[in-house]
């Protein structure tokens, strides 16, 4: 919006006041968002999705509190996968438009790096960027700083230094104004 564009936030649990000049959609469940993305993403240059739904949902949900049994058993929760908002927009879209990027919250571990996974997700997921933030010791959330690394389809790749949020957003849309110019 501070760049002049046009612009729907479709926010879940977010408690923040509207930002100023942005269309805000609530929405409370995955399938509430996934509907809200793809009726706004029908007609924008880019979408950036920067949320982080649930993969999975109970398949049913009790009417009142579960109460604790005599025999001190827990119940068994079923859970069903929630949509892939991220790969349905990349696989729906009919032409390059509009950019998508997606977002990964990685830590490495026995199977590869962070950016081993950050590609593999950028791969699975088909999206035109991925920007990657290193999660490992509790870093990005909760930070007034952050960094990250930003990968494109295409084999760029630019990594942001350690500094305010907004520096890593001005990063991001630059590199989608890469992609549409």
């Amino acid at each position: 919006a501070s760049r002049g564009a046009t612009v729907t936030l479709v926010a879940a649990n977010v408690t923040l006041p509207d930002p100023a000049g942005v269309s805000v959609v609530r929405v409370v469940t995955t399938a509430e968002m996934r509907e809200a993305v793809l009726t706004a993403a029908h007609d924008a240059d880019a979408v950036v999705m920067a949320a982080a739904p649930a993969d999975f949902r109970p398949v049913t949900q009790a009417d009142s509190k579960i109460k604790k049994t005599h025999d001190g058993t827990a119940p068994s929760i079923e859970l069903v996968e929630n949509p892939d908002i991220l790969a349905e927009l990349v696989r729906t879209r009919t032409s390059k438009r509009p950019v998508i990027v997606g977002f990964a919250a990685e830590t490495g571990d026995a199977d590869g790096s962070v950016m081993d996974h950050a590609r593999a997700k950028l791969e699975r997921k088909g999206c035109d960027l991925l920007v990657v933030n290193d999660v490992s010791e509790g870093r990005v959330f909760n930070a007034a700083d952050s960094e990250a690394v930003i990968l494109g389809a295409d084999g760029f790749s630019r990594a942001v230094p350690p500094g305010p949020k907004a520096d890593i957003a001005h990063a991001v849309w630059d590199a989608v104004v890469g992609l549409t110019a």
